[in-house]
């Protein structure tokens, strides 16, 4: 296994390591970012400053979800979306095609 050097990664790309190695398991907001600033080796002026860049960042990064409790998981730990098919969606589908129809004529 080679080893990573986490002074080149970014600090939301090393948190998706972590939780990539986790096996699914969320982890909570703050050790996780503990764990990114003790990987990264990065010294910091104020920890709640380190704290809440860190937190925005993983915030605004898609590959990241909320779980809860101040938990956070990935993106890719979700099943896939399946098409639900009920009585009434092929009643609304009609009824799309119907109103394309309309309008058509």
């Amino acid at each position: 296994m080679k080893d990573i050097d986490y002074k080149s990664l970014s600090e939301v790309d090393i948190a998706y390591r972590i939780l990539a190695d986790n096996n699914e398991q969320p982890i909570y907001y703050k050790d996780l970012i503990m764990e990114v600033i003790e990987k990264k080796r990065k010294s910091i002026q104020s920890m709640a400053v380190a704290i809440s860049e860190i937190y925005t960042m993983i915030n605004m990064d898609g590959r990241f979800q909320h779980r809860g409790d101040g938990r956070w998981g990935l993106t890719e730990w979700n099943p896939p979306e399946t098409k639900r098919s009920s009585r009434g969606s092929s009643k609304s589908s009609k009824s799309a095609a119907s109103k394309a129809e309309d309008i058509q004529e």
